[in-house]
């Protein structure tokens, strides 16, 4: 379990992980290391403070307000100007219970809400009135003399792995992801080997009403380990299983069985940054076959010296796509769970079927505020696939047209005037290409999100 950052005399420092469960507060047992003013509830003892049983409690506000012009590039519902617009709130509560160092129960409540928005709000990622997010329990087992454990993690949970190209929590929309799953996570030595079976959470609007996908399954095994060959390098390998019964591609709709092998390797010898990954899937849709696959590429320099501390980087992927919409192979690369922000806000495309040439600046205005400018270049992979909505659905039902998509420049400044609180605004622009001219409607899109979220 990845440790947040204990206090020292100069600072006080509290680091919020991108799954919750995985910050650990033991260290404010000792009462001369709380200095914020949430600490009170990140450590409250059942017995004493030594005693290993405690309590843990934290969460999050998010109010997020988007707008769109031309969304989809005119082909989503809109006012007779083309726009649309929404307010959306997420409220997040969690509790861990920690009964010594070798059992825990872990719960995660969400409501999430939408108003505003011409057409309703999007399924399964806006609206859940409230529901358990979260909530399962972990076993752990003792099984080396120098701190190797192995854990029974068992019930509904977030998971990430990676860079969260294929499984990610989904921290852009208003919903997040998770499983119901039973995993097993070894750490030893320096290996950190995690085993699982799970299905994805269907996030319904209601009361308690969410649900295990009944179509949709994903299993794997993903392993860790650092790689001495590269400077300060690491690799992942991994296997993922994958089942949906109602997949739907160009080619068709069909049960859809995929398994993909894959291997990732990065690390950031400074002032280099790099993460590269390559993913080979096979499998079976319907009667047919699937051969599939994906390479991305990411490679950042840090000017340290520099006035604002440039970052600058470059991202270069390819997905692979169908020969045809009759090919008895599929060929379009299923990127099964990715992140919530994975081209930019707006995330004008899903990556199948995609050549992507993206590079990146960051600036360091301040020690609190970021500003990231961006420029995402798409081309087709194939000419015999089409292009798809980040949800995985064909965005138009044609192959037809150039191999050109389209661009998409966007800007984003990020402000965090505290530890505990976000302000965030991005604007993203797209241009469509050729693709589009043949498969209208084919007009420019903005898109505009402020948000501000609040964690403790």
């Amino acid at each position: 379990m990845a440790s947040t950052t204990e206090t020292t005399q100069e600072t006080c420092v509290r680091q919020y992980k991108l799954p919750r469960y995985d910050e650990d507060y033991s260290f404010l047992k000792d009462p001369s290391k709380c200095c914020d003013c949430w600490d009170p509830v990140k450590y409250i003892p059942l017995v004493d403070c030594d005693s290993g049983d405690y309590l843990s409690i934290g969460g999050e506000l998010r109010e997020l307000y988007e707008f769109f012009h031309n969304e989809n590039l005119g082909s989503a519902p809109a006012d007779s100007h083309g726009n649309n617009r929404d307010l959306l709130q997420r409220y997040m509560f969690h509790a861990d219970l920690h009964l010594g160092p070798y059992f825990r129960v872990f719960t995660d409540f969400v409501s999430g809400l939408e108003s505003g928005r011409i057409g309703g709000p999007r399924p399964g990622i806006d609206v859940d009135v409230f529901d358990i997010h979260q909530g399962f329990a972990d076993f752990v087992l003792p099984v080396t003399n120098d701190g190797g454990t192995l854990t029974a993690r068992i019930g509904r949970q977030e998971m990430e792995y990676g860079s969260g190209r294929l499984i990610d929590v989904r921290e852009g929309p208003n919903l997040r992801l998770s499983f119901d799953a039973a995993r097993l996570l070894l750490r030893i030595d320096q290996w950190q080997i995690d085993g699982w079976w799970s299905k994805p959470v269907l996030d319904l609007p209601g009361v308690f009403d969410d649900e295990p996908d009944p179509d949709k399954a994903l299993w794997g095994l993903y392993a860790v380990h650092p790689f001495a060959l590269l400077p300060k390098g690491n690799i992942d390998l991994y296997y993922l299983g994958y089942e949906n019964t109602q997949a739907v591609y160009i080619e068709g709709n069909g049960t859809e069985v995929r398994h993909t092998l894959g291997v990732r390797l990065w690390g950031a010898p400074l002032p280099w940054e790099y993460n590269v990954e390559y993913d080979w899937q096979f499998g079976t849709f319907g009667s047919g076959q699937i051969e599939a696959w994906s390479a991305a590429n990411a490679i950042r320099y840090n000017f340290s010296d520099l006035p604002m501390k440039p970052r600058l980087g470059l991202r270069f992927d390819f997905t692979s796509g169908s020969s045809s919409p009759t090919s008895s192979t599929l060929g379009t690369f299923n990127p099964l769970f990715p992140m919530g922000v994975y081209f930019n806000w707006l995330n004008p495309f899903g990556p199948e079927n995609l050549i992507d040439l993206h590079p990146v600046l960051d600036l360091y205005a301040s020690k609190n505020v970021t500003v990231t400018a961006d420029w995402d270049f798409f081309w087709r992979e194939s000419l015999g696939d089409g292009v798809y909505t980040f949800g995985g659905m064909p965005l138009r039902p044609g192959v037809s047209g150039g191999r050109y998509v389209g661009n998409s420049p966007s800007l984003t400044v990020t402000w965090n005037p505290t530890q505990h609180l976000t302000l965030l605004a991005s604007y993203v622009h797209v241009f469509p290409g050729s693709f589009f001219e043949a498969n209208p409607p084919d007009k420019q899109e903005d898109y505009l999100t402020a948000w501000l979220g609040y964690k403790f």
